[in-house]
């Protein structure tokens, strides 16, 4: 009886591995063309939270856990309203036993682009975040 006991716990400890990774991250794209022009747009924000689990496919896999990370956000932006972005994008990823990423968790709200139009010329150069990092006060004076 001791020897089945053990037996059931070795195999029940062996099936379950696997890791947990949480994390926060936001994605941030720089231009690096000199000659971009800067457009704002303002972001219609869903006041709801959205959750979507992704399992990823073996074709998916195969481009790297950044394609996997990426095609989740598309799809859960896809099946969520067809959004443009998720702000406040939180994911939960988690590994296989071969380091390989067996299903990914988002979490975010959905948020579509509108009323692109472009910076005026003093907000351009009177906000340090529009400045050349060399440029930027160290401190900025809020009143």
């Amino acid at each position: 009886m001791k020897k089945l006991f053990l037996l059931v716990v070795v195999a029940i400890s062996v099936a379950s591995c696997g890791t947990l990774k949480n994390s926060a991250t936001y994605r941030s794209f720089s231009v690096s063309t000199p000659y971009a022009v800067p457009v704002i747009a303002d972001l219609d924000i869903a006041s709801t939270r959205i959750t979507y689990a992704y399992i990823p496919t073996k074709v998916v896999k195969n481009g790297g856990d950044g394609n996997v990370i990426n095609t989740a956000i598309r799809e859960a932006l896809m099946t969520n309203g067809n959004a443009d972005v998720l702000v406040g994008l939180e994911t939960q990823i988690k590994y296989n036993s071969r380091k390989k990423i067996k299903s990914i968790t988002l979490t975010g709200y959905p948020a579509k682009y509108k009323n692109f139009r472009n910076i005026e010329t003093n907000t351009w150069y009177s906000n340090p975040y529009f400045q050349e990092p060399h440029q930027r006060p160290s401190v900025l004076n809020v009143k």
